[in-house]
């Protein structure tokens, strides 16, 4: 089981996109603690503009996770990434081939660099 902390804010839309990739991408089941950045005036300043941010045992975060590939690339960096489903999903949203496959590309830290 994988748990993480997801910041976020009543009526996040991002944040709805981002725990649907997560369940769609992960290898394992996800438990998200859900932490409120409104109540907290310095969770809002450290947080407000980056929503939804994931954040890790380590504490290593993740903004702009709704973003698929940011997303997978961290996911697989901790080993917690369904390779299959990402495939399927990049078949789906980019078409053949899908942005990470191209000839001569390799990813990295979730940046794609041309060969």
């Amino acid at each position: 089981m994988i748990r993480l902390r997801l910041y976020t804010t009543l009526g996040c839309h991002l944040c709805s996109q981002l725990e649907a990739l997560l369940t769609e991408l992960s290898r394992e089941p996800v438990t998200l603690e859900h932490i409120e950045i409104s109540e907290d005036d310095a969770l809002m300043a450290r947080y407000g503009v980056r929503i939804p941010v994931l954040a890790d045992d380590q504490g290593e975060e993740l903004d702009r996770g709704f973003d698929p590939a940011r997303l997978a690339a961290w996911l697989e960096a901790r080993g917690w990434l369904d390779a299959g489903a990402w495939e399927a999903l990049q078949r789906q949203l980019y078409g053949q081939p899908a942005p990470s496959e191209a000839k001569g590309a390799v990813m990295r830290g979730g940046r794609r660099y041309l060969g």
